[in-house]
C-alpha cells in the first residue's frame, strides 16, 4: 500500500512539473506594433510608415506592398525609408519607376521624379504622370 502510494504521488509531481505552462509564446512570430518613431517634415509622426516589432522588441520597416488599380492590374510598390535618402519604388507592366520623397505631412507624403508625381496617403496611392492620373489602393495579398 505504502509503495503504491509513493509511486502514485511521484507520478502526480512529476507531472505536475513537466506540465508547466509555457507563457513565453512562439518567438518567431512577428508582432505588429503601432508605435511609429520616423517624424515627417512637419515635425508629426509620419503615419504612411508601418513597423513590424519582433518579441525581443526590435523594429523593422515593412517596405513593400501590393496595390491595386481601378482597372484591376497589380502593382509592387517597394518604400525604402533609408535615413539619408526615402525613396518610393513603383513596378508594373515589368517597368519600375524610382521617385524621391520631396514633402511628407504626417499622413500623406509625396514623391517626385521629373513629371511623375505619387501621392501615398493611408491605403491609396495616387499617381500623377502629365495627364494621366491613376488611383491605386492597398491590398491584402
Amino acid at each position: 500500500m505504502k509503495k503504491g502510494f509513493l509511486i502514485a504521488a511521484s507520478c502526480i509531481g512529476l507531472s505536475m512539473i513537466s506540465c508547466k505552462k509555457n507563457e513565453d509564446g512562439n518567438k518567431n512570430v512577428i508582432k505588429a506594433d503601432g508605435t511609429e518613431t520616423i517624424l515627417a517634415d512637419n515635425g508629426k509622426v509620419d503615419s504612411t510608415i508601418h513597423y513590424n516589432t519582433d518579441i525581443n522588441g526590435k523594429k523593422s520597416v515593412k517596405t513593400d506592398y501590393v496595390y491595386k488599380a481601378s482597372d484591376g492590374n497589380l502593382v509592387k510598390v517597394v518604400f525604402n525609408y533609408d535615413p539619408k535618402e526615402s525613396t518610393v519604388s513603383i513596378r508594373s507592366n515589368n517597368k519600375t519607376f524610382i521617385l524621391n520623397k520631396v514633402e511628407s505631412k504626417g499622413n500623406e507624403t509625396v514623391y517626385e521624379k521629373m513629371d511623375m508625381k505619387a501621392t501615398v496617403k493611408g491605403d491609396s496611392l495616387i499617381l500623377d504622370q502629365g495627364n494621366n492620373i491613376i488611383q491605386l489602393v492597398k491590398t491584402k495579398i
